[in-house]
């Protein structure tokens, strides 16, 4: 979703996701459309591992003034929830750690490109060097469709991004194949509640 606002102008990248019976999550990234700044990221995560007491975890987490900051919370099987308060210094030019999915969609990188930038991960409250190489076109077929897409690999990663519009993520894999997601329909963009 592109939101127009008096001076600028925003993207809100939304994405909800059943991966039953492991998890069940919901993200909401905003950005500065123009220079592609973070501006706030919400992301909400269910489990459902009968090996761990963690049952919930989430972080709600807003970018001002070289600071990033906000609360992580984490919801274990016996009820109660940890609130961790966040707040630390967020130099510019700093990525959010899913950025290869966000920028991966809309980069104009050619086949053989690199690129290397400062990225938070937000759920370890860590800064990493957040790095992707986009690989040869290829045509892929997902049960949304086929479609002509840009590989992007990341660390253990790989995303299929599409190259004509509507621009978007369409697959993702690791690489030793233990983990896949393909888009199961498209459908019109739908404006995320205030």
């Amino acid at each position: 979703e592109i939101r127009a606002l008096e001076m600028t102008q925003q993207l809100v990248y939304t994405a909800t996701s059943e991966f039953r019976p492991v998890e069940d999550e919901r993200l909401r990234v905003v950005v500065n459309r123009v220079t592609g700044q973070p501006i706030s990221t919400f992301h909400h995560i269910d489990l459902f591992s009968p090996r761990s007491d963690t049952v919930m975890v989430e972080h709600d987490l807003e970018v001002k003034r070289g600071e990033i900051s906000g609360r992580r919370r984490v919801g274990t099987r016996s009820g109660g929830v940890k609130i961790v308060p966040v707040s630390r210094p967020f130099a510019p030019g700093t990525v959010l750690s899913d950025y290869v999915f966000l920028a991966g969609a809309v980069s104009n990188a050619a086949p053989g490109d690199s690129l290397a930038v400062p990225a938070y991960k937000e759920f370890d409250d860590s800064l990493v060097t957040l790095s992707f190489t986009a690989e040869s076109p290829t045509t892929i077929e997902v049960p949304a469709g086929r479609f002509d897409v840009l590989p992007l690999r990341s660390g253990g990663f790989r995303i299929y991004a599409t190259r004509t519009g509507p621009r978007r993520v369409v697959k993702g894999e690791t690489l030793d194949g233990a983990f896949a997601f393909e888009l199961v329909r498209s459908g019109p963009v739908v404006p995320t509640p205030e």
